[in-house]
Protein backbone atom coordinates (compact mmCIF):
# COMPACT_ATOMS: atom_id res chain seq x y z
CA UNK A 1 0.00 0.00 0.00
CA UNK A 2 1.33 3.49 -0.66
CA UNK A 3 -0.60 5.87 0.86
CA UNK A 4 -0.28 9.60 -0.31
CA UNK A 5 -1.86 12.43 0.99
CA UNK A 6 -2.58 16.05 -0.79
CA UNK A 7 -4.28 19.05 -0.36
CA UNK A 8 -6.04 21.66 -2.20
CA UNK A 9 -5.82 25.38 -1.37
CA UNK A 10 -8.19 28.57 -2.29
CA UNK A 11 -7.51 32.49 -0.51
CA UNK A 12 -7.85 35.48 -1.99
CA UNK A 13 -5.51 37.54 -3.30
CA UNK A 14 -4.27 41.65 -2.75
CA UNK A 15 -1.81 43.89 -4.34
CA UNK A 16 0.26 43.11 -0.87
CA UNK A 17 2.67 40.04 -2.12
CA UNK A 18 3.93 39.98 1.51
CA UNK A 19 0.69 39.23 2.70
CA UNK A 20 -0.24 36.74 -0.16
CA UNK A 21 2.88 35.26 0.64
CA UNK A 22 1.97 34.48 4.33
CA UNK A 23 -1.45 33.47 3.31
CA UNK A 24 -0.52 31.05 1.51
CA UNK A 25 2.05 29.84 4.48
CA UNK A 26 -0.79 29.49 6.24
CA UNK A 27 -2.72 27.08 4.50
CA UNK A 28 0.71 25.26 3.86
CA UNK A 29 1.05 24.78 7.17
CA UNK A 30 -2.55 24.05 7.83
CA UNK A 31 -2.14 21.30 4.92
CA UNK A 32 0.67 20.12 6.63
CA UNK A 33 -0.98 19.88 10.50
CA UNK A 34 -3.80 18.07 8.76
CA UNK A 35 -1.19 15.61 6.94
CA UNK A 36 -0.75 16.88 3.61
CA UNK A 37 2.18 15.75 1.74
CA UNK A 38 1.52 17.15 -1.69
CA UNK A 39 0.23 20.94 -1.39
CA UNK A 40 -1.19 22.78 -4.33
CA UNK A 41 -1.44 26.55 -3.97
CA UNK A 42 -3.08 28.42 -6.84
CA UNK A 43 -2.18 30.18 -10.34
CA UNK A 44 -0.08 33.38 -9.81
CA UNK A 45 -1.00 33.72 -6.11
CA UNK A 46 1.72 35.97 -5.53
CA UNK A 47 -0.38 39.43 -6.36
CA UNK A 48 -3.81 39.38 -8.34
CA UNK A 49 -4.76 38.15 -11.37
CA UNK A 50 -3.36 40.88 -13.56
CA UNK A 51 -4.13 39.59 -16.78
CA UNK A 52 -7.28 41.15 -15.92
CA UNK A 53 -5.76 43.80 -18.25
CA UNK A 54 -3.09 44.96 -20.59
CA UNK A 55 -0.92 47.57 -18.59
CA UNK A 56 2.81 47.06 -19.52
CA UNK A 57 3.72 48.23 -15.86
CA UNK A 58 2.91 44.53 -15.01
CA UNK A 59 6.16 42.93 -16.26
CA UNK A 60 7.81 44.38 -13.55
CA UNK A 61 6.43 41.55 -11.21
CA UNK A 62 8.29 38.82 -12.98
CA UNK A 63 11.30 36.79 -11.67
CA UNK A 64 14.15 34.59 -13.19
CA UNK A 65 14.27 31.26 -11.32
CA UNK A 66 17.23 31.60 -9.83
CA UNK A 67 16.62 34.88 -8.37
CA UNK A 68 13.04 34.36 -7.41
CA UNK A 69 12.30 35.46 -3.90
CA UNK A 70 8.85 33.83 -3.84
CA UNK A 71 10.23 30.24 -5.13
CA UNK A 72 13.40 30.70 -2.28
CA UNK A 73 10.65 31.42 0.32
CA UNK A 74 8.76 28.18 -0.20
CA UNK A 75 11.84 26.00 -0.88
CA UNK A 76 12.58 27.12 2.91
CA UNK A 77 8.96 25.70 3.92
CA UNK A 78 8.60 22.47 1.44
CA UNK A 79 12.02 21.66 3.32
CA UNK A 80 11.12 22.54 6.85
CA UNK A 81 7.63 20.92 6.78
CA UNK A 82 8.44 18.01 4.03
CA UNK A 83 6.11 18.79 2.20
CA UNK A 84 5.80 18.71 -2.20
CA UNK A 85 5.47 22.65 -3.88
CA UNK A 86 3.93 22.80 -7.10
CA UNK A 87 4.87 26.42 -7.12
CA UNK A 88 3.04 28.81 -9.94
CA UNK A 89 5.28 31.98 -10.40
CA UNK A 90 5.58 34.86 -13.27
CA UNK A 91 8.62 34.14 -15.33
CA UNK A 92 11.16 36.11 -16.73
CA UNK A 93 13.71 34.44 -19.06
CA UNK A 94 15.91 36.80 -20.87
CA UNK A 95 12.86 38.79 -23.24
CA UNK A 96 10.81 36.18 -23.00
CA UNK A 97 8.40 35.88 -19.86
CA UNK A 98 6.36 33.25 -18.88
CA UNK A 99 3.50 31.51 -16.78
CA UNK A 100 5.10 28.61 -15.15
CA UNK A 101 6.07 26.81 -12.14
CA UNK A 102 8.72 24.86 -10.52
CA UNK A 103 8.17 21.28 -8.53
CA UNK A 104 9.90 22.55 -5.18
CA UNK A 105 10.45 18.71 -3.64
CA UNK A 106 10.28 17.94 0.09
CA UNK A 107 13.76 18.79 0.51
CA UNK A 108 13.63 21.72 -0.57
CA UNK A 109 15.17 21.43 -3.74
CA UNK A 110 14.10 22.44 -7.30
CA UNK A 111 13.23 19.83 -9.30
CA UNK A 112 12.40 20.86 -13.05
CA UNK A 113 10.23 24.06 -14.28
CA UNK A 114 7.31 23.98 -16.64
CA UNK A 115 5.76 26.78 -18.92
CA UNK A 116 2.25 27.04 -19.37
CA UNK A 117 1.34 25.41 -23.03
CA UNK A 118 -2.21 26.91 -23.93
CA UNK A 119 -2.18 30.60 -23.27
CA UNK A 120 -5.94 32.09 -23.50
CA UNK A 121 -6.97 35.36 -24.25
CA UNK A 122 -9.60 37.05 -23.83
CA UNK A 123 -11.88 40.25 -21.93
CA UNK A 124 -10.61 39.81 -18.25
CA UNK A 125 -7.86 37.59 -19.60
CA UNK A 126 -5.45 38.82 -21.66
CA UNK A 127 -2.65 36.29 -21.01
CA UNK A 128 -1.63 36.43 -24.56
CA UNK A 129 -0.46 40.67 -23.55
CA UNK A 130 2.12 38.64 -21.11
CA UNK A 131 3.14 34.78 -21.85
CA UNK A 132 5.05 33.17 -24.52
CA UNK A 133 3.56 29.82 -25.20
CA UNK A 134 5.44 27.22 -22.95
CA UNK A 135 8.04 25.60 -24.68
CA UNK A 136 9.46 23.06 -22.40
CA UNK A 137 6.43 20.44 -22.95
CA UNK A 138 4.34 18.87 -20.45
CA UNK A 139 6.10 17.37 -17.49
CA UNK A 140 6.16 15.31 -14.67
CA UNK A 141 7.98 14.44 -12.22
CA UNK A 142 9.47 11.88 -8.95
CA UNK A 143 8.75 13.49 -6.08
CA UNK A 144 9.40 12.00 -2.58
CA UNK A 145 6.06 10.97 -2.36
CA UNK A 146 4.53 10.54 -5.61
CA UNK A 147 5.38 10.83 -9.48
CA UNK A 148 3.40 13.90 -10.32
CA UNK A 149 2.27 15.66 -13.47
CA UNK A 150 0.95 19.67 -13.30
CA UNK A 151 -0.15 22.05 -15.78
CA UNK A 152 -1.78 25.18 -15.28
CA UNK A 153 -5.08 26.93 -15.53
CA UNK A 154 -6.02 26.54 -19.32
CA UNK A 155 -4.42 23.65 -19.98
CA UNK A 156 -6.51 22.34 -17.84
CA UNK A 157 -9.39 22.58 -20.33
CA UNK A 158 -7.31 20.63 -23.04
CA UNK A 159 -8.21 16.39 -22.73
CA UNK A 160 -4.72 16.15 -24.47
CA UNK A 161 -3.03 17.44 -21.81
CA UNK A 162 -4.27 14.87 -19.22
CA UNK A 163 -3.67 12.28 -21.53
CA UNK A 164 0.12 13.50 -21.95
CA UNK A 165 0.42 13.60 -18.26
CA UNK A 166 -1.10 10.15 -17.78
CA UNK A 167 1.17 8.60 -20.55
CA UNK A 168 4.17 10.09 -18.68
CA UNK A 169 3.42 8.40 -15.71
CA UNK A 170 1.73 10.89 -13.60
CA UNK A 171 -0.13 8.76 -10.46
CA UNK A 172 -1.65 12.40 -9.46
CA UNK A 173 -2.08 15.41 -11.73
CA UNK A 174 -2.77 19.24 -10.11
CA UNK A 175 -4.05 21.77 -11.99
CA UNK A 176 -3.66 25.46 -10.30
CA UNK A 177 -6.14 28.08 -11.35
CA UNK A 178 -7.06 31.63 -11.45
CA UNK A 179 -11.33 31.91 -13.14
CA UNK A 180 -14.00 32.79 -12.32
CA UNK A 181 -16.45 35.56 -13.70
CA UNK A 182 -16.59 36.80 -17.53
CA UNK A 183 -16.56 40.74 -17.27
CA UNK A 184 -18.20 40.95 -20.99
CA UNK A 185 -21.32 38.99 -19.57
CA UNK A 186 -21.77 38.33 -15.77
CA UNK A 187 -24.65 35.88 -16.92
CA UNK A 188 -22.06 33.33 -17.59
CA UNK A 189 -21.38 30.66 -15.25
CA UNK A 190 -18.15 28.46 -16.17
CA UNK A 191 -17.64 26.60 -13.06
CA UNK A 192 -20.00 23.69 -13.50
CA UNK A 193 -18.15 23.12 -16.77
CA UNK A 194 -14.67 23.73 -15.40
CA UNK A 195 -15.05 20.98 -12.77
CA UNK A 196 -17.00 18.47 -15.09
CA UNK A 197 -14.35 18.94 -17.28
CA UNK A 198 -11.22 17.94 -15.33
CA UNK A 199 -13.92 15.06 -13.29
CA UNK A 200 -13.60 13.71 -17.01
CA UNK A 201 -9.92 13.81 -16.72
CA UNK A 202 -9.49 11.82 -14.14
CA UNK A 203 -12.30 9.44 -14.98
CA UNK A 204 -10.44 8.95 -18.96
CA UNK A 205 -6.88 8.51 -17.36
CA UNK A 206 -7.72 7.13 -13.80
CA UNK A 207 -5.96 9.13 -12.25
CA UNK A 208 -6.72 11.30 -9.40
CA UNK A 209 -7.05 15.26 -10.06
CA UNK A 210 -6.36 17.98 -7.87
CA UNK A 211 -7.40 21.21 -8.51
CA UNK A 212 -6.91 25.09 -6.44
CA UNK A 213 -8.80 28.27 -7.68
CA UNK A 214 -8.62 31.74 -6.46
CA UNK A 215 -12.06 33.90 -4.22
CA UNK A 216 -12.35 36.77 -3.99
CA UNK A 217 -13.59 39.71 -6.58
CA UNK A 218 -10.60 41.65 -8.32
CA UNK A 219 -10.49 45.27 -10.49
CA UNK A 220 -7.97 46.55 -12.63
CA UNK A 221 -5.62 48.93 -11.45
CA UNK A 222 -6.22 50.79 -14.72
CA UNK A 223 -9.68 50.51 -16.33
CA UNK A 224 -12.60 51.76 -14.28
CA UNK A 225 -15.48 49.06 -13.61
CA UNK A 226 -13.39 46.02 -14.83
CA UNK A 227 -13.30 43.37 -12.38
CA UNK A 228 -13.74 39.48 -12.04
CA UNK A 229 -14.77 37.47 -8.98
CA UNK A 230 -13.13 34.69 -8.88
CA UNK A 231 -15.34 31.56 -8.27
CA UNK A 232 -12.94 29.34 -6.07
CA UNK A 233 -14.60 25.74 -5.83
CA UNK A 234 -11.50 23.95 -5.37
CA UNK A 235 -11.76 20.26 -5.36
CA UNK A 236 -10.08 17.00 -5.20
CA UNK A 237 -11.33 13.81 -7.35
CA UNK A 238 -10.75 10.32 -7.02
CA UNK A 239 -9.66 8.35 -10.22
CA UNK A 240 -13.53 7.70 -11.20
CA UNK A 241 -13.62 11.38 -11.67
CA UNK A 242 -15.82 11.61 -8.54
CA UNK A 243 -15.29 14.70 -6.57
CA UNK A 244 -14.03 13.64 -2.91
CA UNK A 245 -14.06 17.42 -1.58
CA UNK A 246 -14.88 20.51 -2.87
CA UNK A 247 -14.51 23.71 -1.51
CA UNK A 248 -17.75 26.95 -1.85
CA UNK A 249 -16.96 29.65 -4.00
CA UNK A 250 -15.67 32.39 -1.23
CA UNK A 251 -14.42 30.60 2.11
CA UNK A 252 -10.72 30.91 1.70
CA UNK A 253 -9.54 27.16 2.77
CA UNK A 254 -7.68 23.60 2.65
CA UNK A 255 -9.19 20.22 1.37
CA UNK A 256 -6.95 17.17 2.30
CA UNK A 257 -7.60 13.67 0.78
CA UNK A 258 -5.66 10.22 0.80
CA UNK A 259 -5.22 8.22 -2.08
CA UNK A 260 -3.73 4.31 -2.25
CA UNK A 261 -1.81 4.77 -5.31
CA UNK A 262 -0.98 0.67 -5.66
CA UNK A 263 -4.61 0.49 -5.52
CA UNK A 264 -5.04 2.54 -8.09
CA UNK A 265 -2.31 1.03 -10.65
CA UNK A 266 -4.13 -1.69 -10.20
CA UNK A 267 -7.29 -0.37 -11.21
CA UNK A 268 -5.73 1.68 -14.08
CA UNK A 269 -4.35 -1.40 -15.49
CA UNK A 270 -7.32 -3.62 -15.02
CA UNK A 271 -9.35 -1.41 -17.39
CA UNK A 272 -7.41 -1.60 -20.14
CA UNK A 273 -7.74 1.99 -21.24
CA UNK A 274 -4.02 2.29 -21.79
CA UNK A 275 -3.68 -1.35 -23.50
CA UNK A 276 -6.23 -0.53 -25.78
CA UNK A 277 -5.25 2.75 -27.43
CA UNK A 278 -4.11 3.07 -31.10
CA UNK A 279 -1.80 5.58 -30.90
CA UNK A 280 -1.64 5.44 -34.98
CA UNK A 281 -5.10 6.04 -35.39
CA UNK A 282 -4.65 9.41 -34.10
CA UNK A 283 -2.89 11.23 -36.44
CA UNK A 284 -5.52 13.87 -36.89
CA UNK A 285 -4.82 15.13 -33.21
CA UNK A 286 -1.65 16.52 -35.13
CA UNK A 287 -3.68 18.73 -36.99
CA UNK A 288 -5.43 22.11 -36.58
CA UNK A 289 -8.03 21.09 -38.92
CA UNK A 290 -8.97 17.61 -38.61
CA UNK A 291 -7.45 17.07 -42.44
CA UNK A 292 -4.55 15.09 -42.35
CA UNK A 293 -2.08 16.50 -44.94
CA UNK A 294 -2.63 14.95 -48.49
CA UNK A 295 -6.69 14.35 -47.25
CA UNK A 296 -8.01 17.07 -48.85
Amino acid sequence: MAMVTVAATQMACSWNKEENISRAEKLVRDAAGKGAQIILIQELFEAPYFCIDQSPEHFALAHEVDNSPLIGHFQALAKELAVVLPLSFFEKAGNAYYNSLVVIDADGSVLDLYRKTHIPNGPGYQEKQFFTPGDTGFKVWQTRYAKIGVAICWDQWFPETARSLALMGAELMFFPTAIGTEPQDPSINSQPHWTRTQQGHAAANLVPVIASNRIGTEQSKYIDGLETTFYGSSFIADEFGELVAQADKTTEGVLVHSFDLDAIAKTRISWGLFRDRRPAMYQTLLTSDGKQQGGR
